[in-house]
C-alpha cells in the first residue's frame, strides 16, 4: 500500500496543486458571476486536495507504523487506501492533467 500511495496519489496531489487556479478559458458577460464561479471552483478543488492529502497521510502513517512495529494494519486503512485512489483519479481526470491542446490539422487545399 505504501508503494501504491507513493506512485499514484502523491503525484496526483502535486499535479492538482499546479492546476488549482487554472481556468477553463470560459468567460461570462457578468464579472461578478465569473468571480463567484471561480471561487466555487477553487474551493471545490481545494477540498479535494485536502481530502487527498489527509487520506494519503493516514494511509502512509498507518502502513509505515505497522511495518516498523510488526503489527497488522487495521481494516479501515484498506478503505482509506481505496478512497485515496479514487480521489487521486478524480483529481487527475479533472484539474490535475496538463493542458495540452490537440494540434489542428492543416486545412486541405481547395480544389481549383
Amino acid at each position: 500500500m505504501v508503494v501504491g500511495v507513493v506512485l499514484f496519489p502523491l503525484p496526483a496531489l502535486v499535479l492538482g496543486c499546479r492546476g488549482l487556479l487554472r481556468r477553463s478559458g470560459r468567460a461570462s458577460i457578468d464579472e461578478r458571476a465569473d468571480r463567484a464561479e471561480l471561487v466555487l471552483l477553487v474551493l471545490g478543488r481545494l477540498i479535494a486536495l485536502v481530502l487527498l492529502f489527509t487520506l494519503s497521510g493516514i494511509t502512509l502513517l498507518a502502513c509505515i507504523g505497522a511495518l516498523i512495529e510488526d503489527l497488522r494494519v487495521p481494516s479501515l486503512v484498506y478503505v482509506f487506501f481505496v478512497a485515496d485512489l479514487l480521489v487521486a483519479t478524480l483529481v487527475l481526470l479533472t484539474f490535475g492533467r496538463s493542458d495540452r491542446r490537440r494540434a489542428r490539422r492543416p486545412a486541405s487545399p481547395a480544389r481549383q
